[in-house]
């Protein structure tokens, strides 16, 4: 069995959690919630559907603690079941109500704020991070969880390869996808004033 890659106290917490200690899963919890719930918006799922997916996410978690083989971090095991869940609801959606809503503000979405820029420059940055809500959103579902995985959430292609059950060259071809569709949607975004 190759080498856990979670850390040493989250791995007693969730041998914690395994022998029944529910105070341990909820730190598990509490640990991974926020990123959970970031990336089930971020594969288009509105506010209230990530809520009760990400509840959703963690009931599953905690039922297949025992299953949970630590080849890998948690936090991919969770974005795996995230993933899974995401796809169930975004498939029993009708094509109309999957575009975002252009006036939805949520700040778990949001990408890190940059605190040294002005008013001015943080009014920016938000815009931007709407629009790039928006522009993930037009992505097909495995170019936008391409991107999200690797861009936005930071995993390796190897880790984003096993969450969405593909393989490494076919994870790097919808990254590419996604990336070049993206690049166009925010092209107008992007272009310089008066160029």
């Amino acid at each position: 069995m190759s080498q856990p890659t979670t850390d040493p106290a989250e791995r007693a917490l969730i041998a914690r959690a395994r022998a029944g200690d529910e105070s341990a899963f909820a730190q598990l919890v509490t640990d991974h919630s926020a990123r959970v719930y970031g990336a089930l918006r971020r594969f288009g799922l509105d506010p209230q559907e990530a809520d009760e997916v990400a509840q959703e996410v963690f009931l599953r978690a905690w039922r297949g603690l025992a299953r949970f083989e630590e080849r890998s971090r948690f936090s991919t095991w969770l974005y795996r079941i995230a993933f899974n869940e995401a796809q169930r609801r975004l498939a029993r959606r009708s094509p109309s109500a999957v575009q975002p809503s252009p006036d939805r503000e949520d700040p778990v979405v949001s990408l890190p704020e940059a605190p040294h820029l002005g008013p001015e420059a943080q009014t920016l940055d938000h815009e931007f991070e709407q629009v790039l809500e928006r522009a993930l959103q037009q992505l097909p579902m495995e170019w936008r969880a391409a991107v999200v995985l690797r861009d936005i959430e930071g995993l390796s292609t190897r880790q984003a390869a096993e969450i969405v059950g593909a393989g490494e060259a076919a994870l790097k071809s919808r990254l590419h996808r996604g990336r070049m569709q993206l690049r166009l949607l925010l092209e107008p975004y992007l272009k310089p004033e008066g160029g």
